[in-house]
């Protein structure tokens, strides 16, 4: 317990001290939280409603899926985690702490922009805030799972961004975060849902902020538990404590399969 505590307490600080790291958990999301305030309020007025729930969105995806891959490839790579085999630190713990350090950093992300867009921006405030928690930790959760995931996947920090910015780069122009759902082609629609982004603003909508849900939203709350879930449990089967061993209890296309609770939730979330 007391290594764990050591581990999860270097984590978090190097996430305040690291430049990368105090950039990706804290700078780029309130920083494009900002520009997002100033802007979008000014030229779409309506963006007000959305712009709390868009923002801990994004904030969420750049913490999980820009900063917690490309650290585990380079420890790997090192052989830090060949040392912490020797010394009989399990593979849960490796992947468990950085997971729950950028929960903490996200928690407090998610109340800085929370608690500031209504005062600066006049945002529209959350009505139920226990839903809104909820789903916040909901995708939380689904986001360090594909993150990790794709730390444990990949053979090198190039690949890594490749793999982070498959699922970023569409969470940003399909997830809800600038265009609503239902502004989709029907076709983009349904390839929108295979992201965690578009179920949690359709969760955020449909719980937290009184507006209309495109889809069922405690359907979106179950997908990204499950999603979560799907890819943590993944992330540990394939963990690999040498980038030079070529043995591997599985083959890396099997995270694809992280992706079977969103494919489900295409056809049962009406």
């Amino acid at each position: 317990m007391n290594a764990f505590k050591n581990h999860f307490s270097f984590e978090f600080l190097t996430g305040i001290r690291n430049r990368q790291s105090l950039l990706m958990n804290y700078l780029f999301p309130l920083g494009f939280y900002l520009v997002m305030g100033l802007v979008m309020t000014e030229i779409f007025p309506l963006y007000q409603e959305m712009l709390i729930p868009a923002m801990v969105t994004f904030a969420v995806l750049a913490s999980t899926l820009l900063g917690i891959p490309d650290p585990l490839v380079s420890s790997r790579e090192k052989g830090i985690f060949r040392n912490y085999k020797i010394n009989g630190v399990p593979s849960l713990s490796i992947l468990l702490v950085p997971a729950l350090t950028t929960l903490v950093h996200l928690v407090i992300v998610m109340l800085t922009i929370a608690i500031s867009a209504p005062l600066l921006f006049d945002a529209l405030v959350p009505t139920n805030w226990i839903n809104f928690v909820i789903v916040f930790f909901a995708l939380a959760f689904a986001c360090i799972g594909l993150s990790v995931l794709i730390g444990v996947i990949s053979p090198s920090s190039r690949t890594t961004i490749l793999w982070s910015q498959a699922i970023f780069l569409p969470s940003m122009l399909l997830g809800g975060l600038t265009i609503p759902h239902n502004m989709l082609p029907g076709i983009a629609q349904k390839f929108a849902q295979l992201l965690p982004s578009t179920h949690a603003m359709n969760a955020f909508n449909g719980l937290a902020m009184a507006r209309v849900a495109d889809f069922s939203p405690w359907g979106s709350v179950v997908v990204l538990v499950f999603g979560g879930l799907m890819a943590f449990g993944l992330a540990l089967y394939l963990f690999s404590w040498d980038s030079h061993n070529s043995t591997r209890r599985g083959h890396p296309l099997l995270a694809l399969l992280a992706l079977v609770p969103y494919v489900v939730g295409i056809f049962l979330l009406k």
